[in-house]
C-alpha cells in the first residue's frame, strides 16, 4: 500500500511549526531528523482532532496519545502498539505548549499513592519513618518483605501474632530459591527490623529478630567493586562532551568520583544545594538526613557549568541538577539510572570491569585516598561512614580537611 503525505497543517494552529522547532532546539535534546518525524505526525494528529471536534491541548495526554494511535491505527491498519513514535511527538508537542506558557495537562496522571495494606503495616510504615529515620525506598522495601512473609504465613494459616521462628526460617528457605544470596539477606534484615517493632509495640512477647539467620556473604567473593583510578581517568575521557547528554553524564561521573559520592547523594543535588561564591556544595546524605559539606573544586565546578548553560535544557519543571535528558525532563530518581550510565561510558571506554554497579565511582574514590595515605579515619568521616564503634549516625564532612588531602581530579 502506497504511502499517503499527512494532512497539510491548519494555518491557525497554535503553536506553529516555527514554534516547536524553536523550543526543541532550545532544549537541545531534539535533532533535526527526530524533529521532522514529529512534525509528521503532529499534523496526523491535528487532522485528528480537527475531524473529531476535539480541543487540541487537552488532548495532548498519555491516554490523548492512546486515543489517537488507536484511531490512527484502525484508519491506516496499523497495530497502535506499533505507534510509540506517534506518542513521542505529542509528548514533545505538550512541551511545546509547556515552555509557551499555554497550560497544557499533565502528560499521565500522577499515580495514586500506595497505602500500606494493613492498619499494623501503616503503623510499621510510621515508625520506620518517624522513629528509624528510613527514607521512603526503604521503608517500601521493608513493606515488600513483609508482605511477602505475611503471605507466607497466610498460606500455612497462620499470622504474624503466631509466628514462630521455624516459620521464619521456611520463608526465608523458600526466598533463597527465587531470589540472590544478597536479596535474601536483606530479605531476612526487614524480617528482623519488623520483629523487632512487633515486640516494641507489645504485639508478641518472644524476642525472635536475635535469631533471624541471613545468608553470609563469604569475604572476597564478590568481585572487586572499585576501579583502577586510570580506569576511572579512562571512563571520564571516553564521555562525549559535545552533546547535551554528554556534558550531563561527564558532570555527574566527575562529581561522584573526585568526592566519592555516592548516586542517591549526587542526583538528590538542586540548584541551591551549589555556593558559588563560597564555593561549596551542599547536600544531605539520603539515609539519615545528615547534611555535609564540600569544596567547589575548580574542575568540578568549569564541568558542572558548561552542563547547566550548554546542556540542561531551560524551562524544566525541577530545579534538580541532574534531569533525564527527555520529556518532561524530570530529574534522575535512582540509582540504576546512574549505573546504566556509568556502564554506557565504560563500555565507550573499553573497560571490563566485573563489577560497574552505581557506588564503584565511591569505591574507586576510597581506594584511591588509600593509596594516597588518608588514615581510615578521616575517609570514613570525608565518605560519611558510620564511626568505627558503629555507635553513631553519619559524621558531617570536614570541608578543609578535604582540602587538605583531596584527591586530583581526573582529566
Amino acid at each position: 500500500m502506497r504511502r499517503q503525505p499527512p494532512p497539510p497543517m491548519p494555518a491557525t494552529a497554535i503553536p506553529t511549526m516555527d514554534d516547536m522547532l524553536s523550543v526543541w532546539r532550545a532544549d537541545r535534546c531534539v535533532q533535526n531528523a527526530s524533529a521532522r518525524i514529529y512534525i509528521r505526525w503532529i499534523k496526523w494528529f491535528r487532522f485528528y482532532v480537527g475531524r473529531l471536534g476535539l480541543e487540541e491541548r487537552t488532548e495532548l495526554t498519555r491516554e490523548g496519545a492512546r486515543r489517537f494511535a488507536e484511531w490512527y491505527g484502525e484508519h491506516r491498519r496499523i497495530n497502535p502498539k506499533q505507534m510509540v513514535p506517534a506518542r513521542t511527538a505529542l509528548h514533545a508537542l505538550n512541551r511545546v505548549y509547556h515552555v509557551m506558557g499555554l497550560q497544557p495537562p499533565k502528560w499521565c496522571a500522577p499515580p495514586p499513592p500506595v497505602r500500606p495494606a494493613s492498619a499494623l503495616l501503616q503503623e510499621y510504615a510510621d515508625h520506620l519513618a518517624r522513629h528509624r529515620g528510613s527514607p521512603p525506598v526503604t521503608v517500601q522495601k521493608r513493606l515488600a518483605h513483609v508482605g511477602r512473609l505475611l503471605d507466607h504465613l497466610t498460606g500455612r494459616g497462620k499470622s504474624w501474632s503466631t509466628m514462630t521462628l521455624t516459620d521464619i526460617d521456611d520463608f526465608l528457605v523458600g526466598s533463597a530459591q527465587h531470589f540472590a544470596r544478597a536479596t535474601v539477606a536483606d530479605i531476612a534484615g526487614s524480617v528482623r527490623s519488623f520483629s523487632r517493632f512487633l515486640l516494641a509495640t507489645g504485639r508478641i512477647s518472644v524476642a525472635l529478630a536475635d535469631s533471624v539467620i541471613s545468608p553470609v556473604q563469604p569475604q572476597f567473593e564478590r568481585p572487586r567493586r572499585s576501579l583502577p583510578w586510570e580506569d576511572v581517568q579512562r571512563l571520564l575521557r571516553a564521555v562525549d562532551r559535545s552533546t547535551a547528554r554528554g556534558l550531563r553524564d561527564y558532570a555527574l561521573l566527575l562529581l561522584m568520583s573526585t568526592y566519592g559520592l555516592g548516586a542517591g547523594e549526587a542526583i538528590r543535588l538542586q540548584f541551591d544545594d551549589i555556593d558559588w561564591n563560597a564555593g561549596v556544595i551542599r547536600g544531605v546524605r539520603p539515609k539519615t538526613g545528615v547534611a555535609f559539606t564540600l569544596p567547589l573544586l575548580p574542575a568540578v565546578a568549569e564541568a558542572v557549568a558548561m552542563y547547566l548553560h550548554n546542556g540542561r535544557p531551560r524551562n524544566t519543571p525541577t530545579r534538580h541538577i541532574f534531569i533525564k535528558m527527555k520529556t518532561p525532563f524530570e530529574p534522575l530518581t535512582c540509582s540504576s539510572g546512574v549505573r546504566h550510565i556509568l556502564i554506557k561510558h565504560a563500555k565507550a571506554a573499553g573497560l571490563k570491569a566485573p563489577f560497574l554497579g552505581s557506588h564503584v565511582l565511591r569505591f574507586s574514590n576510597a581506594a584511591r585516598q588509600v593509596d594516597l595515605g588518608i588514615r581510615p579515619r578521616v575517609l570514613s568521616d570525608l565518605l560519611g561512614h558510620r564511626d568505627a564503634e558503629s555507635i553513631s549516625a553519619y559524621v558531617r564532612i570536614a570541608t578543609e580537611t578535604l582540602r587538605d588531602v583531596s584527591l586530583p581530579v581526573p582529566k
